[in-house]
């Protein structure tokens, strides 16, 4: 015998007839009430079958045991509010069965003598409501089931066609259909797997395919120069830009809506992505780019200027989303004192105070970024304990590149309020000394303030200007150099820079940083034997405070070079901008975005300060004069050299003046002094 044979349920017993006194076929049926009975003390209460007729609960369990094991009864539902009178009684005599006529499942309730009818009989028989089973639908119902499940699938004719999925197209057989609804066992749970993997594989096949079509509907897409309306229509005429006249008049008025300068932004990039067949004829691509530029001032609030700046360090896409980023403020994030205590035990200790958080990534195992919190973050008995420090996860980098050893002398030039000093003396573990240097001694307030909180021992704070520090001490195996700059990567913390920076502040910015720069250079000893390491970072993106003053650096101070940062991720820096080459070393450096990496704009450099050798002095020297020297002064081969005393005396004079000047003091009037002689 088959699978499906084995459990055939076997014909019912005989039950002996009754007779009805009714002579209704339809609807609800009574029997005959037996007067001799005695009346029942309670009714019995009514059930739904699913044929829409009533019974009694215990007519529905002596039926169900009629039936055998092979048989078991889905759930019931129990009618509280019919009628109790009208309840059924002595069902044991009334029997269900089922009846194959024209391909359908119908099943009645009758007398058992209509069974031994034949066609059309048996039909004319029917006492119950006929109900139709839907076998093609996987979908469970809350419809009690009263015939088993491998009985239905035995007895009902095969499908002529097999089940689809209407999303994926992937076809089921009856035998898989049988065992997708069945019960998952060691016989068919092989056949189950290689029935999902089948599916699995035709959805990404079909992922695929449609993600083709999608790239190739991109590329070969029609122009769609207008916006769509409402109903998916396009609009007749393209995008006009707005001519100089126009812009005038805007401007006059007030200038337009802010929907309309985002519209025309968007429009903008749009046709600077595929100028050749989108611009307007006549209309030159600076036009657009000049446009463009304005909208985004106006639109984000820039100046002109600064915008400009921006603006020309990305792609033109790019560069929205950089602007845009720049609106929205940078996750909270804290850095755990591993002095104090352990990150796994701080985020325990402020999870239970109502804190929501997760490490911040793998590049740092400090760092927890805090979503919401239901206490002030920098008033919990954890931050007064000095268990942790409000820091930005950018300025965590830095000193994860500086990576100071134990043991080490370390200079901290421009180290207030202190989140990269004591970084640095954690990573110490209070050995060594880190000597924490802040041209403004107003700061040097908090900056004391927090290593006393965070339980730093190592620290010496003092205030120097940082170009004066190699005279005052030297000898550090590293120095870390956060140089003071414009402010352009952290705009979303300080709005002001939007419109408070011009050229003259890049100007005097980037000065100064060359500066700072070189002397920490000098204050490192290239002797160190396990330091000699310079880290400079700037909390800016534009590129005359990086990579313009990492490549001075490099020319100036021939005995050092640019090392690999150690960090993991980050954009390479610039090795040549807007005509501009330099060093080809200089893409070991870092670039971070706020748009690309969800931090501050950030840069980081490393150099590796080696021993000056006698070869590289000399040379050093022999450029200095070479330089001094005019083509037409150089001398001859053969040629005597000797000083002219007459000669020489216009150019001590001057240097005897520019000394005084030096020293503050008032030097003589030019007119005394002889003439320079001039060159012809």
């Amino acid at each position: 015998m088959g699978r499906r044979a084995k459990n055939k349920q076997s014909a019912p017993e005989p039950l002996e007839p009754k007779v009805w006194s009714t002579t209704k076929k339809l609807g609800k049926r009574k029997i005959d009430v037996d007067t001799d009975a005695k009346p029942s003390a309670r009714p019995l209460k009514k059930v739904k079958d699913i044929d829409g007729s009533e019974k009694s609960i215990g007519a529905l369990k002596h039926t169900t045991s009629q039936r055998g094991k092979a048989q078991k009864p889905g759930r019931i539902a129990v009618d509280s509010n019919a009628d109790s009178a009208d309840g059924w009684e002595d069902v044991e005599d009334e029997v269900r069965r089922k009846v194959w006529t024209n391909d359908e499942l119908k099943v009645f309730t009758g007398d058992i003598d209509d069974l031994d009818a034949e066609g059309d009989d048996i039909n004319s028989s029917l006492k119950g409501i006929a109900q139709e089973f839907d076998f093609d639908s996987d979908e469970e119902t809350d419809e009690p089931q009263l015939i088993s499940k491998r009985m239905k699938l035995k007895q009902s004719k095969r499908p002529s066609n097999v089940l689809t999925t209407g999303s994926d197209g992937f076809e089921m057989t009856e035998d898989e259909t049988e065992e997708e609804e069945g019960r998952t066992t060691m016989a068919n749970m092989e056949a189950r797997s290689h029935a999902l993997d089948a599916r699995a594989a035709a959805e990404a096949k079909l992922a695929a395919e449609e993600l083709q079509a999608a790239a190739g509907d991109e590329e070969h897409d029609t122009d769609m120069d207008g916006d769509s309306n409402g109903e998916g229509d396009m609009d007749v005429d393209p995008f006009h830009l707005p001519t100089d006249a126009e812009r005038a008049a805007e401007k006059q008025s007030g200038g337009p809506d802010l929907h309309i300068i985002q519209k025309r932004m968007r429009e903008c990039v749009k046709v600077l992505g595929k100028f050749s067949r989108l611009s307007e004829k006549g209309r030159s691509r600076s036009e657009y780019t000049d446009q463009l530029l304005s909208d985004i001032a106006s639109y984000y609030g820039y100046n002109e200027y600064l915008a400009e700046k921006l603006f020309q360090l990305f792609p033109v896409a790019e560069a929205i989303e950089f602007f845009e980023a720049n609106e929205i403020p940078r996750p909270v994030t804290i850095r755990t004192n591993t002095l104090r205590t352990r990150r796994r035990d701080l985020a325990q200790a402020l999870v239970n105070r109502g804190v929501n958080l997760e490490p911040i990534g793998k590049w740092t195992n400090v760092g927890l970024q805090v979503f919401e919190s239901s206490v002030p973050i920098g008033a919990t008995p954890e931050y007064l304990a000095g268990h942790y420090m409000l820091q930005a996860a950018s300025s965590f980098l830095p000193v994860i590149a500086l990576a100071p050893q134990p043991e080490e002398r370390v200079l901290d030039m421009a180290s207030a309020p202190g989140g990269k000093t004591t970084h640095i003396a954690a990573l110490l573990q209070n050995t060594g000394v880190v000597f924490a240097n802040d041209a403004n001694k107003v700061r040097t307030k908090s900056l004391t303030a927090n290593i006393h909180r965070l339980g730093c021992k190592n620290v010496v704070v003092c205030s120097y200007d940082g170009r004066e520090f190699p005279k005052v001490m030297g000898g550090f195996d590293r120095v870390l150099l956060d140089a003071p700059c414009s402010g352009t990567g952290v705009i979303s913390k300080d709005t002001s820079v939007k419109i408070n920076k011009s050229d003259r502040d890049f100007t005097l910015l980037s000065h100064l940083q060359k500066q700072l720069i070189l002397c920490a250079i000098d204050s490192v000893s290239p002797e160190s034997k396990t330091g000699g390491y310079i880290v400079y970072s700037t909390c800016s993106v534009t590129v005359d405070e990086n990579e313009a003053v990492v490549d001075y650096a490099l020319r100036k101070r021939p005995n050092v070079k640019l090392v690999d940062t150690g960090l993991s991720f980050g954009r390479e820096g610039y090795t040549k901008y807007r005509g501009k080459t330099f060093n080809p070393s200089l893409n070991l450096t870092r670039r971070f975005y706020p748009h690309v990496h969800n931090m501050d704009g950030f840069y980081v450099a490393k150099f590796k300060v080696e021993k000056r050798s006698k070869v590289m002095e000399t040379e050093d020297i022999t450029m200095d004069v070479t330089q001094t020297l005019d083509l037409h002064d150089q001398p001859k081969p053969g040629d005597d050299i000797g000083f002219d005393s007459d000669e020489d005396r216009p150019y001590l004079e001057e240097a005897k003046r520019r000394r005084m000047k030096v020293k503050g003091l008032r030097p003589p009037p030019r007119s005394k002094l002889p003439l320079l002689p001039t060159k012809i």
